[in-house]
């Protein structure tokens, strides 16, 4: 049962496996791509104003620097968390439904059910980003992600690392070592599939269905091995540093450049970039904030000005939406009409409704983009106390799959009313 740690020397285990569908239909979006900014917000700062098609974002508000993109997007509010509240609970239900192991999607979380339908031919079938998560280590507050029930795949929060993933080692290594090392990698892989084939014909049934899972996992190393495809090498930015707080905008911008560089190239087509994570230590101090995002998310309405830095740091996260949408819609899709906007799916994700209150009610969502047409976008939606596994389930019928319910089955089937 040592396969991966032969392996681990070498590389990072992806943690998902490459997985049979449960039924699929033929589907609106290419990809799906899923932003996380935490800790919850005022709702009285971030609610746009009216409703359905005829609604605004106030001045001043979270998210008016969406503006320009309004006709693009669902605003969703009144998505509550059933039986879930805090920081940790939030985070771990967000993605997964709160489902089980014997539930239709796994425990899997929403990005990583997704890729184990559509991208199982991606050099990653999915990519995983993060910025600011690694240094309290992984847990329920540090991950979104999850393969199955507790099996947590981590975000990869160094871009340095994400680009020598993308297009091989930045260090000036001459292409022969290179071929060396890409060599020696794949024998290890040769070698730890060949002793799991022997180990798989002596154990049981149960211990066969993890060897399996193995072997999947391996194969999607495999692919990881591959070269760049046809993407263009950027240069790489080797002054970031991943735990440096006060690089954290630049690192947001080098993660996002480089996730839509790997989407327009076909490297993936299942995404999602983690801004940091529940309980958020980042200081936001290019805004000349003295308290953590943390902090920041719990000034009462009697602290005026507390709350309105809160607001500020809330709005920088919808910039950092905002320029996610815009090179979405400035890269070309391949091989097709219109922009990579037009065919992906991109659901800006939050854990908490008001942080302050540590509560899962009305929990802030945004779609941005139709789908390829599924979504009719251009309105804000109030759902007044709808179960989150439906939000869910309607991004899943946006991928063209056809599961009627996602996570915990017993808050009831199919999608949000209304998205479509």
């Amino acid at each position: 049962m040592g396969a991966s740690v032969l392996a681990a020397p070498f590389f990072k285990l992806l943690e998902n496996s490459a997985l049979a569908a449960e039924g699929t239909t033929p589907g609106h979006a290419k990809r799906l791509v899923i932003f996380f900014s935490p800790n919850g917000t005022v709702h009285e700062h971030w609610r746009p104003t009216g409703s359905g098609t005829n609604f605004s974002f106030p001045a001043g508000s979270v998210l008016e620097p969406l503006n320009n993109h309004k006709s693009d997007l669902i605003v969703c509010d009144g998505i509550d968390f059933f039986g879930v509240a805090n920081h940790e609970p939030g985070m771990s239900a967000m993605l997964t439904g709160g489902g089980g192991a014997n539930t239709l999607t796994g425990g899997r979380s929403l990005d990583q059910y997704v890729a184990a339908q559509i991208g199982g031919e991606s050099k990653f079938p999915s990519l995983d980003l993060g910025v600011a998560t690694s240094a309290w280590g992984a847990s329920n507050q540090t991950r979104m992600s999850y393969s199955s029930p507790g099996q947590y795949v981590p975000p990869d929060d160094n871009p340095v690392h994400v680009y020598e993933r993308m297009f091989g080692p930045i260090y000036g290594a001459s292409q022969v070592p290179m071929d060396k090392a890409l060599l020696r990698r794949k024998s290890v892989l040769d070698l730890v599939r060949n002793e799991i084939h022997d180990l798989r014909q002596v154990v049981g049934k149960q211990e066969r269905e993890k060897l399996d899972a193995h072997l999947a996992a391996l194969q999607t190393v495999e692919k990881g091995l591959a070269s760049g495809g046809d993407c263009a090498k950027p240069e790489p930015l080797t002054f970031l540093s991943a735990g440096n707080n006060d690089q954290f905008p630049e690192l947001v911008k080098t993660q996002t450049d480089l996730m839509v560089l790997a989407l327009s190239c076909g490297m993936t087509n299942v995404a999602s970039l983690q801004c940091s994570h529940t309980v958020s230590p980042v200081l936001f101090s290019w805004l000349g904030m003295t308290d953590d995002h943390h902090g920041l998310s719990h000034k009462p309405d009697s602290d005026p000005i507390g709350v309105q830095n809160f607001v500020l740091a809330e709005r920088w996260f919808t910039e950092q939406f905002v320029y996610l949408i815009e090179q979405l819609k400035a890269t070309p899709e391949p091989d097709g009409d219109g922009s990579l906007f037009d065919h992906t799916c991109v659901l800006w994700a939050k854990e908490l409704g008001d942080g302050r209150m540590h509560d899962c009610l009305s929990v802030p969502f945004v779609i941005a983009g139709s789908a390829g047409g599924f979504f009719k976008t251009g309105q804000y939606l109030q759902f007044d106390g709808q179960p989150h596994q439906k939000l869910l389930v309607s991004i899943c019928h946006a991928m063209g799959l056809n599961n009627p319910t996602f996570g915990d089955p017993s808050h009831g089937t199919g999608g949000l009313e209304g998205v479509t």
